[in-house]
């Protein structure tokens, strides 16, 4: 069976000067959604770690597949809350 999965980018405000980027994954086989990492990104801006982390998802995703590395969800607000509840 093929594993096809979509990237999905969701961007949370937390405040003026800080942004989350959830790193989320629908699988195409499924229609279920699951979150790989949370990236938090602050004013000022660094280039090398926005680098890093773009360097940090695709190794993520190479390394393990996202629905065996977390907990797939049926709608990717379930799936970010429990993202949330586990690692923030």
């Amino acid at each position: 069976m093929m594993n096809l999965y979509r990237t999905i980018d969701v961007w949370k405000r937390v405040d003026q000067t800080t942004a989350i980027r959830y790193r989320c994954f629908e699988s195409l086989q499924s229609k279920r959604y699951c979150v790989q990492s949370a990236d938090f990104y602050r004013l000022p801006l660094d280039t090398k770690q926005l680098a890093n982390l773009d360097s940090q998802f695709m190794q993520l995703f190479l390394e393990q597949a996202p629905s065996n590395r977390t907990t797939e969800h049926q709608t990717l607000e379930e799936a970010i809350a429990a993202h949330d509840k586990d690692f923030l």
